[in-house]
């Protein structure tokens, strides 16, 4: 069952949502066409004196009432780092439980709990005008409640709607990420792609130098859709304010509302082709919808490289 936003606030920590949406999430692929992914990186042994009580597999004890440990593989050789952006504009919600800041630090944390179920190392960068923090990537329990602990900071961040105006300068922190890494790595990048326009060529080339440089990239671009995308506000006039600038226009929704889409039709199509162009997986990503298609993204993009 993949729990919907508004029932994940209610859980007490970002771990147990995290934990609770990728639970739900391998449930149902299991009853499901992608049923053939494999999220589990376990085996079976006998028990031998001196093995852990918190590795025995109780369900296969009661079937075959002799003792099984859960034996894993070690870490693979995949390092994953997550780039959140943690920009003003991210801020905004109209229509959904949650901003798109807040979807991205819950889908973020739970991909980073997939990624550590399956043995990947995964490290997280949060960035928005410069790079707030850069956590390597490792695969350890404490290394993921490390990259919780700095989630939570974010979640704290966005709950008292912290005044101080953070500008997006996403190709600048995909530059200097590039730059970074020492090893080839698939980079997740969440982000609103709310980018001053002139920047948008400066974004693409920054996504280039990745790639050049024989690094894996999924963008995942985050709108609330029903506002975002489809302009779909009630018929009344409607003050809009550039969070990141503090521009203000005001503008009957409906008077403008078939050329503001076709113009974000046209942008994203352009962006998504630039993105084929040089093998970068590009997902739309919704703040009123669950985690699932996203979740499934990734693991189709992580089968591929092996």
């Amino acid at each position: 069952m993949i729990l919907e936003p508004s029932i994940l606030s209610k859980l007490s920590s970002l771990e147990l949502r995290a934990k609770k949406t990728v639970e739900g999430f391998i449930s149902g692929l299991h009853k499901s066409p992608f049923h053939g992914f494999s999220v589990e990186f376990a085996e079976h042994r006998p028990y031998n004196p001196g093995d852990d009580f918190k590795h025995i597999d109780w369900k296969v004890y009661a079937k075959k009432e002799r003792f099984y440990v859960k034996q894993y593989e070690e870490e693979t050789n995949l390092r994953s780092y997550i780039m959140l952006d943690t920009s003003t504009s991210m801020n905004f919600k109209y229509f959904a439980e949650w901003s798109k800041l807040r979807y991205g630090i819950h889908y973020a944390a739970s991909l980073m709990y997939l990624m550590h179920r399956q043995r990947d190392a995964c490290g997280l960068i949060p960035f928005n005008s410069k790079i707030d923090a850069f956590i390597p990537a490792k695969s350890t329990y404490a290394h993921l409640r490390q990259t919780y602990t700095e989630l939570e900071r974010e979640l704290i961040r966005e709950e008292k709607k912290d005044s101080k105006q953070r500008k997006t300068a996403s190709a600048q922190a995909i530059h200097e990420v590039a730059e970074r890494l020492n090893h080839r790595s698939l980079v997740v990048i969440i982000t609103d792609l709310f980018e001053n326009a002139g920047e948008h060529e400066e974004l693409i080339s920054a996504l280039k130098h990745l790639r050049h440089l024989k690094h894996e990239v999924l963008l995942f671009n985050v709108l609330e859709k029903k506002s975002e995308r489809d302009l779909d506000f009630p018929d009344r006039r409607f003050v809009f304010e550039d969070m990141e600038l503090g521009d203000e226009v005001e503008v009957l929704p409906a008077q403008v509302r078939k050329d503001y889409q076709k113009k974000v039709a046209e942008y994203t199509k352009k962006f998504r082709m630039a993105c084929s162009e040089f093998e970068i997986d590009f997902e739309e990503m919704d703040t009123q919808s669950p985690f699932d298609q996203s979740l499934l993204a990734y693991l189709t993009k992580r089968k591929r490289l092996g």
